[in-house]
């Protein structure tokens, strides 16, 4: 039980309250105590709130326990209200408790009165924390609908974005740059960008996405991110970006890393609608145990923190309370979807850490995002995709793709730069392409995981029988728990996720037949 309680107590004669209170010191119940006389009294101390128990007497001139107990429940139906009362009768303590009292204390008997008070407050703080589980379930059901909502629509929706956003780069590197229909075919890609991320907040919150981690070097990651968030921001904002002395490495998907800070980012910059100060800062820290014991979501040992600090408008306390919730936004509507940090959160989850947030209206606000830190050798970081034309080659690629715009386009992509494209609508069409081609040999396949027929993976298998040293390039807008299975996120595996570019597919093409 939390101590001390905010009492109130509506007693009119002074002997018998000072008695009351002597009972509760004796039992060792720390009390505020509010003593009232009256309902004007009484209504007054609960207006001004705070209260954490009433007790009351049975009958004052004017007023009574029962009128009291209508009184605090018409507002606060949990509060726990105690009846201590010289009246005596079996008839009254149930008329009391069939009118919402907590319990019914005889005057004479005060020994009653600590006990009824250890267990009224119990009762309020079993009924806190099974309104707070009923809550998280609420909140995890929620999640799941989201997430099979997203997954749901989350192939389909890849796949029409994925002939949107490769039809606009095509037409974007073909246009000359004074052309006036640039601007409209940006803007499409612009929109078509904006839905992809959307639909990955979406399976981020849903926990449905695919999550490809690396072992990497946090410092690294920020540096080469360090001119797209200076892209984010408005002119009147200072950004200073400060890597830590020390390197650290996270087990984390970058691109899920890039997310996060631009996550945090723009909500820094939108705080800060006059200008102001943006600091993003790396650090190793050590975790103890008493640290750990305040912080149930941390386990002890060494992490690499990422600060994102801004010196804008702060939040109030119920902000900071719902901050994570999905869906709650500040901003103006049309202007925020509410998921932004719900992702944020859901992606440090998902790579072992946690978060913290510190904010004081007119002060600012400061992000510290924990990540643990791990003994393993880096992965190869991947190079930074060059600019200037697409790369090109000669060979043949098979291209197996059951939704025939994907199929189209990837076609023309490939076509375009120079390669044979030898297509097909599913696994078992693509073995008997391969089968009957007779041109020169099949330099890559590029395949989606799930078709009908037969799946990408099995026509993997069949064609490395007759073809061993083939290179296997799998794609999908299925969620993770959908291609987990097939074993395309296996190490070792090359694996394209919906929706990708002409950049993208060409560069990756390229790589793996230069390998």
């Amino acid at each position: 039980m939390n101590i001390p309680l905010n009492l109130l107590h509506l007693e009119d004669t002074p002997a018998d309250a000072a008695l009351i209170q002597s009972a509760l010191e004796v039992g060792g119940i720390a009390c505020d105590i509010t003593c009232v006389h009256n309902r004007v009294e009484f209504v007054a101390a609960l207006e001004r709130g705070g209260i954490d128990l009433i007790l009351s007497d049975y009958t004052l001139p004017a007023f009574d326990g029962l009128s009291a107990i209508t009184v605090a429940h018409a507002q606060w139906p949990d509060l726990p209200v105690i009846l201590v009362s010289g009246t005596v009768g079996e008839d009254f303590a149930i008329e009391s408790l069939k009118s919402g009292a907590t319990d019914y204390v005889l005057k004479t008997r005060l020994s009653r009165l600590v006990p009824a008070v250890r267990r009224a407050m119990k009762e309020v703080e079993e009924r806190a924390e099974r309104r707070r589980l009923e809550a998280q379930f609420i909140e995890a059901q929620k999640m799941e609908v989201i997430g099979q909502l997203a997954a749901g629509v989350a192939h389909d929706f890849n796949n029409i974005l994925g002939v949107i956003m490769g039809y606009s780069d095509m037409m974007l590197m073909q246009l000359p740059s004074a052309d006036p229909m640039r601007n409209y075919v940006g803007e499409i890609r612009r929109a078509s960008e904006r839905a992809a991320g959307l639909t990955l907040q979406l399976l981020v919150f849903g926990r449905k996405q695919t999550v490809l981690p690396v072992v990497m070097d946090l410092n690294v990651v920020l540096r080469d991110l360090e001119q797209m968030l200076e892209r984010l921001i408005d002119e009147n904002i200072c950004l200073t970006i400060v890597p830590g002395t020390q390197s650290g490495r996270i087990l984390a998907d970058p691109g899920y890393i890039g997310q996060v800070l631009m996550n945090l980012v723009v909500n820094a910059r939108d705080a800060m609608p006059d200008g102001g100060k943006l600091t993003i800062t790396t650090s190793k820290v050590t975790l103890d145990e008493a640290f750990t014991r305040s912080h149930p979501d941390a386990a002890a040992g060494d992490y690499m923190m990422l600060s994102v600090s801004d010196s804008g408008t702060g939040m109030t306390e119920e902000v900071k309370e719902r901050l994570f919730e999905a869906f709650f936004t500040t901003k103006p509507a049309g202007k925020g979807t509410g998921l932004g940090l719900a992702t944020c959160q859901t992606i440090v989850q998902q790579s072992g850490g946690f978060m913290q947030v510190y904010s004081e209206l007119g002060k600012g606000t400061q992000f510290q995002v924990q990540f643990p830190c791990v003994d393993q050798p880096l992965d190869v970081a991947a190079p930074s995709p060059p600019g200037g034309p697409l790369p090109r080659g000669t060979e043949t690629v098979l291209v197996v793709e059951d939704d025939p715009a994907v199929r189209h386009l990837a076609a023309e992509v490939l076509q375009t730069q120079g390669y044979t494209v030898l297509p097909a609508i599913n696994g078992q069409d693509g073995l008997n392409v391969a089968r009957m081609h007779r041109g020169p040999p099949i330099g890559l396949v590029v395949t989606d995981v799930i078709m009908p027929l037969m799946g990408g993976k099995v026509m993997a298998e069949w064609l490395r029988v007759t073809y061993p040293d083939l290179k296997i390039l799998f794609t999908s807008g299925y969620t993770d728990d959908a291609i987990a299975h097939h074993g395309v996120l296996e190490a070792g595996v090359e694996f394209l996720p919906k929706p990708y570019t002409p950049a993208t597919l060409s560069r990756k093409v390229r790589e793996l037949l230069d390998a």
